[in-house]
């Protein structure tokens, strides 16, 4: 499971919001903590990323200002808002409902 194609309607999402929990990040930095955390299975293309970041901006889950990245460039960076702590809370129980109910049918068999 190594593209976002591949994974379950939603669950980018749910992976950005919890990116996001302990610091703002700007795009690149989200998808390499995404890639580190998931043991390098997971890998999501710009061509996902940012059309999801969009989004969750327009949602009001996430807020966006430049900043200056670590290597000194100007970059958007990213930050959870009260309401996305909410909705991270609503995804993070969804999947966990989901991802068991999907456990079980595998295990089955």
């Amino acid at each position: 499971m190594g593209k976002p194609s591949d994974l379950v309607q939603g669950t980018l999402d749910l992976l950005i919001l919890r990116t996001l929990v302990t610091e703002s990040r700007h795009g690149w930095a989200i998808a390499k903590r995404i890639q580190q955390i998931s043991g390098e299975v997971l890998q999501v293309q710009q061509g996902s990323l940012y059309p999801a970041l969009h989004r969750l901006e327009q949602q009001g889950w996430i807020k966006a200002k430049w900043a200056e990245s670590e290597t000194g460039r100007q970059a958007k960076f990213y930050a959870l808002t009260a309401t996305g702590r909410e909705q991270l809370e609503k995804e993070t129980e969804s999947w966990k409902r989901l991802s068991g109910a999907i456990n079980l049918v595998v295990q089955e068999g």
